[in-house]
């Protein structure tokens, strides 16, 4: 398999990387924020499904989803990526990864939203095979980001149909990076009983992440997704290998800096009182060090705005989710995002 993998890379990696000199500065430092949002279930309101799989998200279905309800979804996930701005990305980030879509049309009423429209967002999407209906996705500013090629890549072990794993090579501001976006399987069934499922998720993203080496040893990867694991779980510790602490990592090892923000008690979903942090960035060793001008890891954050908090009884704090218990509460996702940051040095003239 590693073999195929390697050939269907091959055609990546052979195309011109595409030097973008924009970036926003700072006393010589230049910044790009890298992005991950689960949107929760962002289905149209059409059944065009073949296999009556959206069925649920139609104004006849069980939550009566309307026109109304969705393009209020539209609105606050415009607000929510809206806020994913600080003072060194005042343009938000570079590259946001989704997963939880219906199809590509759902990103074009969302990158459409006055409250984004002026960020000029380009979507990567792919339609997977997935049994509920789901995609994975990538929204990029070509500002800062320029894509080059893209594959999709299926979750063979597992014998159900789930969310194929996208990977979008391109320049980040003239550096080649290489971007996997995820969105594991569940824990349907039980977290240990699941487990092997994505254990065989993280073994196709340490495949991919291998032939993206073994043509360009140099290549950054980050490894981003809702994984339905936490950092400590087999499937990112074990299988990825992702560490805690940059100095253990090796170039071609994985770096995951979320593993430190949720022992700290901060997570992005909430179930039975208890935090997880399924939505990681998970980053190459050689892109998190840094050398020679090159990009390095910054920090870290879950973007837990007060506003993507719900507020009511036994719920508050956690995501202010669109339904809870069978009714509509106009919310934003039953996920936080995350963003990572990265900088570089550069000598101004």
């Amino acid at each position: 398999m590693k073999k195929i993998l390697t050939l269907a890379v091959a055609a990546i990696l052979a195309f011109p990387a595409i030097v973008n000199a924009q970036a926003t500065e700072k006393r010589g430092m230049q910044v790009a924020g890298i992005a991950f949002y689960n949107l929760e279930n962002l289905f149209d309101t059409i059944p065009n499904n073949p296999e009556n799989r959206d069925l649920e998200f139609t104004p006849g279905g069980s939550r009566q989803w309307n026109g109304d309800k969705y393009w209020k979804k539209i609105h606050n996930l415009g607000r929510s990526i809206a806020s994913f701005t600080s003072k060194t990305t005042p343009h938000g980030p570079a590259i946001i990864g989704v997963s939880e879509i219906e199809n590509r049309s759902v990103l074009e009423d969302l990158v459409a939203d006055p409250q984004i429209k002026q960020w000029n967002l380009q979507i990567v999407h792919h339609d997977s095979p997935d049994a509920r209906g789901v995609d994975v996705g990538l929204l990029y500013n070509p500002r800062y980001f320029k894509v080059e090629n893209v594959t999709n890549h299926r979750l063979t072990e597992v014998k159900f149909r789930t969310r194929d794993q996208m990977c979008v090579v391109g320049s980040l501001m003239g550096q080649k990076v290489a971007i996997i976006v995820n969105h594991w399987p569940s824990r349907l069934g039980g977290e240990e009983k699941s487990s092997p499922n994505r254990e065989a998720a993280a073994r196709l993203c340490v495949a991919i992440s291998d032939s993206l080496w073994n043509i360009d040893p140099n290549i950054g990867v980050i490894i981003m997704g809702d994984l339905n694991d936490d950092p400590m779980n087999k499937s990112c510790a074990k299988i990825l290998g992702a560490k805690p602490k940059l100095k253990d990592v090796q170039p071609h090892g994985f770096f995951n800096a979320f593993w430190e923000l949720l022992d700290k008690g901060i997570g992005t979903l909430a179930y039975k009182s208890s935090w997880n942090l399924f939505d990681q960035i998970i980053i190459s060793g050689n892109l998190a060090s840094g050398k020679d001008g090159q990009w390095q890891f910054w920090r870290a954050e879950v973007l837990n705005r007060d506003f993507l908090k719900d507020t009511e009884g036994s719920r508050q704090g956690y995501p202010l989710r669109t339904y809870a218990s069978g009714s509509f509460l106009n919310g934003y996702s039953d996920h936080f995002p995350t963003e990572i940051f990265l900088r570089r040095y550069v000598t101004r003239k």
